[in-house]
Parts: C-alpha cells; structure tokens; sequence
C-alpha cells in the first residue's frame, strides 16, 4: 500500500472521525435502534451440548444415526451400576426394587428401565414358551432367592450388563424416548442466574419427530440423580454415568464457566482499563462497547438458528478481550491528543473542539491499523467456516461477524460516545516516573532487536527449531468425558463402569438383508452368531468388546427354552421355518424385546458392541475393522452400516484433523495476502507472518513437549491466535512504515513506533492473556489446556513484534531488500 494511497484512506479517516462527531446524536439512534433489532432476538438463542451437535445436519453419519434412532430408539443410555457385597440378598433386592420402582415411576420422557426387577427370563415348560421378568414371583424364602441366583448367573446376556462377574455388582439401564414430541430448548441466557436454571420452549402439538433436547435430557438426568442419592449408603453404593450424564455435566459446567469467567473478565479488564487511562471513561466505554458487540452477536445467533455448543463458550470471553483491544488503540491516540491539545489551549479553551480535533485525529492515526486488525482476526476465525466439526464451523462464522461488529461499534459508537461524554484534562502526577520507565524500556528493547539482529534472529532460530521438533510430536484427541476433573462423580463412574462391567459405551451395526423375512435365513443369522463370538474376543488394550447382544442371542435364548432348556439348545436351528415359527411364538408370549433388535419386516437386525468410553481417535479404524468383518461373513449381499455414539465420536475425532489443517492453511494463505496488501510489498508482507507463524510453532511446539493433545478447543488456537497475533503486527508495521519514511532510519523509525503504538500493544496482550488465562480457572481440563496455552501464544505474539519483527526489518535494510527509495 503505497505512501499516497495511504495517506488517502487515513484522510478518509478523518473526514469519518468529523462526520460522527458532528453527527453524534444520529449515530447514536441507528446503533440503538439496530443493537435493539439484534437484541430482541436473544431469547431465540438455544443450547446443544449433544453429541450429535458436533456434526452438521447433513453429514451423511448423523443421518444414518438419525433412521437409527427412529427404528431402535435412543442407544445413549443413563447407567445406574450399584456395588454391594451380595446382590442377591433380601435385603438388598427390596431395595432394589425399591429404587427400580421410584425411577419408573418418577423419570421423566422415559422409554424403558431395565435391571434384575424385569431382567427378561426365557424358560420353556411343558412345550410352552414362558417370558416373564426375573423377580416377576418374588422370592419368599432363601430356597426361592437361590433359584433366581441360579437362574441370573446361569443367563450369559446378564453378564457385564445387569451383573458384574463377580456378582457384586449390578445395574439400572435408563433409555430415555428418543422423540418426546416437544421441542424443548434451553434459554442460554438462563445460565447466567445463580441456579442456573434452563427454561424451555414448547413447539406446536403434534409435532413429529422432535428430538430429545438439551433440556429434556438434563431434567431426566437430574430426576434419576436426586433419586437415586436418597437410597446412596450402607452397602448400596451408587454410580451414575452414561453418555447422557456426562452431557449434562458438561453443559451445567459450561452454563456456570460462562457465568464466571464473564464476571471476573469484565472485573479484570476493568481495572487494567482503569490503570491504563485513570478514568472512568477509559474503563466504561470500552466495556459498554463491547458489551453491546457481544450481546449484537448473540443475538445474531438466535436469529440466524445457531445454537451454543460447548466450543462456542469462549465467544463472550474472546469478543470482550477483541473489542477491548480495538478500543484501547483508539482510546490512547484520543486521551493522548487531548491532553496535549488542553495543553496548548490552557484557559478559554473549547472542549468541543478539542474532543473534535482528537476523535479525528485518533481515527486518521488508527482507522486503518483497527480496521485491518480486525479484518485479519475475521479472517483467522472464519477460515473455520467450512469445518467438518459443526460447532467449530459455528464458532467460526459467528465470531468473525462478532468482530465485525465490534468494529463497526468501535468505530461508529465510541467515537459518539465520546463526542457526548464530559471530558476534562487529566492530572499527571504521579505519572512521570512511570512513563519515564516505560520510554526507558521501549527504547531498549528498540536497540537490541536493532543494533543485536543477528543475536536475535539466532535466538529466535533456535526456538523455532525446538518448537518444530515438539509439534512434530503433537496428538489428536477426543475424549469428552476425560474433559471433566478427575475427582467429578460422573467420570469416577464412567470410570468405575469401565472397570467392572467391561465399557459404559456401545458401538452400533446395523445388518440391513434388504428383503423381507431375509432374518429367519439361517445362514444370516449363524452368520451374526459367528460374529457375536469374534467381535467379542477384539481386545486392542484401550479399546476392547466388553459384551455383544444382537438378535442372535434372543434366538438361541429362544431355542434352548423350547427344548427343555438343555445348554447344547443355546444354538441357531438350522430350519427357515423353524426360525420364523421360534420367533413367532416369542413375540405371542408379550413380549415387547424384539422391538429393540428387529424392524417388523425382518429384514434388518441391531448388533450392539459393548465397549469402554475411549479415544473417539482410535474409532475410525476400529470402524472400518468392523465393517470388514461383517461383509467378509455375511457377504456383500447384505448391506452393513456401523452407526452409534461411537461412529459420531469418530466422525469428530476425524472432522477434527481435517478442520484443523484446513483451517490453519486457509488462515495463513489469506493473512499473508492482507499483509502484502496493507504493507504494499510482497517481500516485507511474506517477512512480516514470520512473528505472526512463530508464536503458533512453539505453542504447538509446547503442546508436544509437554503432551498436551490437540481437541477440539486447543484446534482453535492456532488460527484464533494467528488472527490475534497480526493484530499487533499491523500496528506495528503500519506505524514503523510511517516513522522510516519520515526518517530513513531503522533504530530511530523502531524507537518512535514501539514509544507510540507500545503501549498500546502491551496494554491489548495483557488485556487478551488475561482473558484466556482466566480459562484456567475453569473446571473442564480443555478450557485449562485452552486458556493456558492462548494466553501464551499470545504473550509470544507482543515478543515477537518487539524484537523478532524489528531485527528482520533491521536486516532486509541491511542486505539492501528495501530500496532507499521505497515506502520505507
């Protein structure tokens, strides 16, 4: 961007900066009237905490999960595993029954409960078929409660599902309606209340289809957990856990870490606010600001449909430290200008002018640099836009136009704001010697990266070759439950489960023959037999099959039952017609089981993989291990598709990778075409990424060294902090560009730039670092990893600017790369 070009837009700054300030109060009612628009919309925000939501509506394995669902229901499950030392004591079966019956009875949008209450029993008697729940006669004397023993141990379905494998354990199996009929969402704004209720929308009766919300799962979830606390204790030890507890743990952390971290990063960016320009102006309109931008897009959100995931709770966070950034720049110029102007002015001065005279003069000194800054972080953030994780594609696209936001409210409203906020001149005791250290420092450092490039650049060289060489060692993770603490109750259980019952998770194949009746062909179903006893032995050491239930295993229930219940019974028949009629005769006992295995046409069978919650990173390839055992038994006849919590946990573990790579090429292509763009020169713009890559490469470089894994939160801070890290490139180049070309010397044009701008870039990274280190005081180990890590990227990105950023610039003069009569 050459010097008249410029010096053209600063100009049109100006004209900008007289046309607000004249225009002051009309400014003022169009961002009202439009922040009311955007406002009015907040209460259509909703919350999706599901596992679903990390994929995008139309990925083609979220559909197949879909006509899962609509056939065999829900496969998240709410496990309620108790430890005692006999379960089969009288004492311990009644309280059982007890809570099996509470839960029944109180559990809201429940579709089943299963344990050793209504375990299914399937016995023959005189040429009859009899299914009857386990304790359906209860036992009466220790003759009978042997009997059921007996019968529950002697039942291989029971193992690892109702019954540990030494019996000392057992468990309460909570599926919830997948479809409740109400479409139920959480007000996300509810979060924000000490209790942190979530309030609910109802959709139009008779609606089909609707899911189970957010809001539905947690009510469920908290029902089950307040009651099953009052039976907790003496020798009935509960453990609740399943896939729709750890959901409703993490939104209830999300929901109370929004709460927090906004009120203590408002307290935080106050003061630094405060300490930076020592009055409350400088503290209330930057903070009333940005508010307005966030609430803008939060609106937004509500009304385009966006839903808050958990990736999108750094959004309040990032767009308070952005827009502060962005005000502080322009803030400095103006409170600066103004106190030189009442200066000159002294008495008989008009304060109106000279408000007038530095609103322009802070827009023609900073406009651009604020606009570009603020184009560029758009730019990093939106390089997310086309992720294949959807709430990482949602946060891509809202925070971009977030930022575009608080650029426009950085530009129109706080320059009205201040046209109509009474200002007088600041005192300046006190502050002498602090701006003596200050020049002190900035002068200093502008000698060394100047007048010691060489030593810099080999200094800089090493660290990025150590950073190179961790993030060469850097891994991909997905472990949501492993996000919450350690000592959280959900994820002991998780744990606990894990351990003693072989997985508190499942895998889900289903075998579609594509005709009618295709099941009673003995061949399939020996066939799923033969694959029910080798997936059963998988063990990979992390990932293993804990159990395996598939229509199989109700047929040879069925079979042994109706010959006399000899164990050499517990077979596939070898006849067609014997099949059907077997199946047939199960179905006219009532009971209800086959629904969950078989559609009506029998043509299509669920196979269930138990199996531990595990790395989402090891799925894919399990996956397709899978899907090649099945067709190379059951040939290619018959269509398999693996579906489940596993396969979408998968899917994000994958879309994770791919989102990341693109991301970060995307973000950096179109940076560096920004920086070319605003410096006017290819050479300087490619040179000037170089401070902007590094604090990426040893952030990443960190993460390997200290085996901190790549998820989906830490994925964002490469091309989050890239965005970042321009920022105070741009101010920097922008302003040393200016201060060569008037001087034509490196040191002098580097000492004037980090005088003027510095501050400005010190005072905007502690006010961002601070913000992401906040993070750190979050319960979910991600948000710690996330904040710690941004934060230091950050902190790197100002290191960067001042001494990497002016010994290259030192050395492109040196090596003749800038011409003597360049921009420069």
């Amino acid at each position: 961007m050459h010097t008249s070009l410029r010096s053209r837009i600063e100009r049109g700054f100006e004209t900008f900066g007289h046309l607000v300030y004249r225009n002051h109060w009309k400014a003022l009612l169009l961002v009202g009237l439009m922040f009311a628009a955007l406002l009015s919309q907040l209460p259509k925000l909703t919350l999706d905490t599901s596992t679903e939501g990390f994929l995008h509506d139309n990925d083609p394995i979220l559909l197949a999960y879909d006509e899962f669902r609509q056939q065999y229901g829900r496969d998240e499950l709410v496990l309620v595993a108790i430890k005692t030392g006999d379960i089969f004591a009288p004492d311990f079966l009644t309280r059982l029954k007890s809570l099996h019956e509470e839960l029944r009875e109180n559990t809201p949008y429940l579709d089943d409960i299963t344990s050793l209450i209504n375990a299914r029993s399937t016995r023959g008697t005189e040429g009859e078929l009899i299914v009857e729940d386990l304790l359906e006669s209860w036992p009466e004397d220790a003759t009978a409660t042997e009997q059921i023993r007996q019968r529950a141990l002697a039942n291989p379905l029971y193992t690892n599902m109702l019954l540990s494998a030494d019996s000392t354990i057992t468990t309460i199996i909570i599926k919830a309606d997948a479809y409740p009929g109400s479409n139920a969402n959480d007000d996300v704004m509810a979060g924000f209340g000490d209790e942190a209720e979530f309030g609910t929308t109802s959709g139009d009766e008779g609606a089909e289809q609707v899911p189970l919300s957010d809001a539905q799962n947690s009510e469920l979830v908290q029902t089950v957990r307040e009651i099953t606390e009052r039976y907790q204790g003496n020798h009935f030890d509960i453990y609740l856990a399943g896939s729709p507890s750890v959901t409703d743990v993490l939104k209830r952390s999300m929901m109370s870490s929004m709460k927090k971290f906004m009120l203590i990063a408002l307290t935080t960016i106050g003061l630094l606010l405060f300490l930076l320009f020592r009055r409350a102006a400088g503290v209330v309109l930057p903070l009333l600001t940005v508010a307005i931008s966030l609430l803008s897009t939060l609106g937004l959100m509500g009304a385009s449909g966006i839903a808050f995931k958990l990736p999108t709770q750094i959004l309040p966070s990032f767009l308070l430290a952005v827009g502060v950034g962005a005000s502080v720049h322009l803030l400095t110029v103006f409170f600066r200008e103004m106190q030189e102007l009442y200066k000159q002015e002294k008495e008989g001065c008009d304060e109106g002018k000279i408000k007038e005279r530095a609103i322009v003069e802070a827009m023609g000194h900073s406009g651009l640099a604020i606009v570009m800054t603020s184009l560029t972080t758009a730019a990093g953030l939106a390089s997310f836009a086309g992720a294949e994780v959807a709430p990482v594609s949602d946060l891509g696209i809202v925070a971009a136009i977030g930022v575009l936001l608080s650029l426009l409210y950085t530009l129109v409203l706080l320059p009205a704001l201040l046209s109509v906020t009474p200002l007088r001149p600041q005192k300046s005791q006190g502050a002498h010697t602090q701006h003596e250290f200050f020049e002190t420092t900035m002068k200093g450092t502008a000698r060394i990266a100047t007048e010691r490039s060489g030593t810099v650049l080999i200094i800089s060289a090493i660290l990025l070759v150590i950073g190179i060489a961790g993030t060469a060692q850097v891994k991909f993770s997905h472990k949501p439950f492993e996000w919450l603490p350690e000592n959280e109750p959900v994820r002991l259980a998780t744990d606990f489960i894990n351990d003693n019952l072989r997985g508190a998770s499942s895998v889900e194949v289903i075998i579609d023959t594509g005709k009618e009746n295709g099941l009673y062909d003995p061949k399939v179903m020996q066939g799923i037999d033969n694959l029910s006893r080798e997936i059963a032995t998988i063990d990979q050491g992390e990932l293993y099959i804990g159990k395996v239930l598939s229509l199989a295993d109700i047929l040879k229930e069925i079979h042994q039952a109706l010959n006399e219940n000899r164990p050499e019974f517990y077979a596939i028949p070898e006849d067609k017609d014997l099949i059907a009629q077997e199946f047939l005769l199960f179905e006219n006992s009532g009971s209800d089981d086959l629904e969950d295995f078989v559609d009506s046409q029998f043509s299509q069978s669920r196979f269930t993989a138990k199996m531990p919650w595990v790395d989402a990173m090891l799925y894919p390839d399990f996956i397709a291990d899978l899907e090649q055992r099945f067709h190379r038994e059951l040939g290619d006849d018959v269509k398999v598709t693996v579906t489940g919590m596993g396969t979408l946990l998968g899917r994000t573990a994958s879309g994770t990778i791919i989102s990341m790579t693109e991301s970060y090429i995307i973000a950096a292509v179109v940076i560096t075409l920004m920086m070319i763009l605003l410096l006017g020169d290819v050479r300087i713009g490619i040179v000037s990424m170089i401070p902007n890559l590094t604090p990426i490469i040893l952030t990443l470089g960190m993460m390997g060294w200290f085996g901190i894994d790549i998820n989906l939160f830490t994925m964002l801070i490469g091309s989050i902090a890239i965005g970042l890290a321009v920022d105070d490139t741009i101010h920097f180049m922008h302003n040393y560009r200016r201060y060569h070309h008037d001087t034509n010397d490196v040191r002098l044009a580097v000492e004037k730039t980090l005088l003027t701008t510095g501050r400005a870039m010190l005072v905007t990274t502690i006010v961002l670092s601070t913000a992401f280190f906040l993070y750190m005081l979050a319960d979910l180990n991600v948000l710690f990893d996330f904040g710690l890590l941004t934060g230091f990227t950050i902190m790197m990105a100002l290191l960067a600017d001042l001494f990497l950023a002016p010994a290259l610039m030192a050395r492109l003069h040196k090596l003749h790369l800038i011409s003597d009569d360049s921009d420069y």
